[in-house]
């Protein structure tokens, strides 16, 4: 498995340019410091205060030696007081600010298709896919009928007040992969180390306090014991329930609203039958095919994305390779929506086609057998003895799957949009290869490319190493200068969040940290990508390699490898690529 760092780094530094920015203002630090990476030790004054470290092996950075830039950072700081760390921090930020043209013009590709994990598709003879959000994508109408749709379940079959009429589907106050604790009717992020994201706890529709949320949970560390299980659900034993399905932010919404609706109210109520009844209301949303027939009626106005998805599939089929379907969708809402997509020819496409397959469950149960559906609907009794192309399959499970196709290993990729559901066990129990679309990807890929957030991120870079150096000085003049930098800090890291979500920052990163959502991502999936489309800028001989960032004790021989697939060059002559963090 490519380390986090490996996988996630862009969303941070995929720019050839910007450890040039970060050489930059490590430069300045050690012309004013004298504090070079190498073993140092540091000296005492007679009271027994930390001075300053003094370098113990032979200086590798810069023209000058680390006797002489430590002897004028100490006669600079004699003559200025605290005016030589002023004088680090603007030269730092000026080098920062230099540095950020070149970090322009070296924006990242949102059709790049990211590596987690070395692949050839070259070596991938079948590929697969889910349905929906992976060949169908929808428009944000479908979340607002989704919530609609619950929330007057809620009213009319589980009793709940009329007054939660009053709330309409709030756009973008939520993002896949958050955390909710069920007990406490708390909304969250959380980290790939089980920290809480402070600032990004919600009770309802209104933040939760820092201090409140260190004592509920004594602390910000999230035990394991009180997680989601493997599928990021809530089961016995456990508080927490992962949302980590597209269609989930509509019940996020959901929940947060109904939460707001009680607390505002004074009405006092059982957090635990709250949760409940919302993923049932949910549930019934697709359970009673009310989603799929209001889709269905006014179907241009939910599925978009029609023509590259078509286009995809033909390049795949033209390339003679061999495509399946697997899907918990029902045929018929299928069957309409691949019509619009791709044509009424569609399943000559595919080999085989399954539908309401019941996933993850499909991968690991091995009882439920194959039932072929007919055109109209029909369930047929008779047994499978193989899957034929042109004919609807329903439930069944992988391991038939496998023995009446012979499709195993390496030489199959499927894709999907859930991380569990979709991707986890076929990498973990049966060797496929694996890719995930992420369709947030675009958007955060665009705001990254964005001036003003790259220059935040990089001088959020040059500060935080100011800090790291220039702590060691510990007199209280120095220390309350250096305090001024961590508040300044702080306050730029509170604001990094607001460029993706303003409640809860980006899918992929907390403050600096992966996201747990990221780090299942990094496990789960070998490439990711925000739509199928981006396949069409690659020939299907292409590699994709996971960049080799350096781990936090490695040295970073090569600034940055494959830095020209990602950024704004014809998809005719990338032949590399990157990953996005």
């Amino acid at each position: 498995m490519a380390p986090l760092g490996s996988c996630l780094s862009n969303l941070f530094t995929n720019k050839r340019t910007f450890l040039h920015g970060l050489a930059l203002c490590r430069s300045a630090l050690r012309a004013y410091s004298g504090l070079a990476q190498r073993p140092r030790r540091a000296t005492r004054c007679p009271a027994g205060r930390l001075e300053v470290p003094v370098a113990t092996g032979p200086a590798r950075h810069g023209p000058r030696s680390a006797a002489a830039a430590l002897s004028t950072s100490r006669s600079e700081r004699g003559r200025g007081g605290t005016g030589w760390l002023w004088s680090i921090y603007h030269d730092t930020k000026k080098k920062t600010e230099d540095s950020i043209p070149m970090i322009l013009n070296n924006a990242v590709n949102p059709n790049t298709i990211f590596a987690n994990n070395e692949m050839s598709l070259q070596d991938i003879e079948i590929y697969g896919f889910d349905y929906d959000y992976t060949l169908a994508f929808y428009s944000s109408h479908l979340h607002t009928l989704i919530f609609n749709i619950a929330r007057n379940i809620l009213i009319e079959e589980h009793r709940y007040p009329e007054g939660l009429k009053e709330y309409d589907y709030i756009p973008n106050f939520v993002i896949r992969g958050l955390h909710y604790d069920v007990q406490k009717a708390l909304l969250m992020k959380i980290d790939a180390f089980h920290y809480i994201q402070l600032g990004t706890v919600y009770r309802g529709l209104n933040p939760v306090p820092d201090k409140e949320v260190i004592a509920m949970y004594e602390g910000s560390h999230v035990p394991l014991e009180i997680m989601s299980d493997f599928y990021g659900k809530s089961s016995h034993g456990h508080t927490m329930k992962q949302f980590m399905d597209i269609f989930s932010l509509p019940e996020m919404t959901l929940l947060s609203c109904v939460n707001d609706y009680f607390m505002k109210h004074n009405i006092d109520y059982e957090p635990v039958h709250l949760y409940k009844d919302v993923k049932e209301a949910i549930g019934d949303v697709h359970v009673k095919g009310i989603l799929y027939r209001a889709v269905e009626a006014d179907i241009e106005k939910y599925i978009c994305y029609g023509e590259q998805t078509h286009a995809v599939l033909r390049k795949l089929s033209e390339n003679g390779k061999k495509m399946f379907l697997i899907t918990n969708s029902p045929f018929d809402f299928v069957d309409r929506g691949m019509n619009y997509i791709v044509g009424k020819d569609w399943r000559d496409l595919f080999d085989v086609v399954i539908v309401q397959a019941d996933k993850p469950g499909f991968f690991n149960d091995r009882r439920k057998p194959f039932r072929r559906v007919t055109d109209n609907g029909v369930l047929l009794w008779d047994r499978i003895h193989k899957l034929e192309k042109g004919k609807i399959y329903k439930q069944g499970n992988l391991y038939e799957f496998l023995r009446l196709t012979g499709w195993r290993g390496s030489k199959v990729l499927y894709f999907g949009d859930h991380i569990y559901s979709d991707l986890a066990d076929l990498t973990l129990k049966h060797g496929w290869r694996t890719g995930a679309i992420i369709p947030e990807l675009r958007k955060e890929i665009k705001i990254m490319n964005t001036e003003e957030y790259i220059h935040t991120m990089t001088w959020l870079q040059g500060l935080t190493g100011l800090v790291e150096r220039m702590q060691v000085y510990r007199d209280p003049d120095s220390q309350a200068v250096v305090q001024e930098w961590i508040k300044e800090r702080e306050e730029i890291r509170s604001q990094t969040k607001g460029f993706f979500n303003s409640q809860f920052g980006s899918l992929f990163r907390t403050y600096h940290n992966p996201t747990y959502f990221s780090r299942r991502l990094s496990r789960f999936a070998d490439i990711y990508m925000a739509s199928l489309s981006c396949l069409l800028d690659y020939d299907l001989r292409h590699t994709f390699f996971p960049r080799r960032n350096p781990l936090q004790h490695e040295s970073p021989f090569w600034p940055e490898q494959g830095g020209l697939s990602a950024v704004g060059i014809p998809a005719q002559a990338r032949r590399t690529q990157v990953s996005p963090e």
